[in-house]
């Protein structure tokens, strides 16, 4: 899927302001998830009922609003 689709998908349901797929730093490849931000809380509540579960180009999607990013301890290398 590109952003390009991401972002098609969920404007069936409102508008969207940014679609992004999360890639690998290091080959470039999608690292099998995204984040959509929607206009308005109503849009997002919508495409998370519409499409969690839902098959896409025949993979599964899961849906959901994003939770904080849990912060990471540093690595020593």
């Amino acid at each position: 899927m590109s952003e390009e689709d991401l972002q098609q998908l969920f404007e069936e349901y409102g508008e969207v302001t940014s679609a992004k797929i999360i890639k690998d730093r290091f080959t470039g490849r999608s690292r099998g998830f995204g984040f959509v931000e929607m206009a308005d809380n109503s849009a997002g509540n919508a495409a998370i009922e519409a499409l969690n579960e839902k098959d896409y180009q025949g993979r599964p999607l899961r849906v959901n609003e994003a939770r904080p990013q849990r912060e990471r301890r540093p690595r020593n290398y």
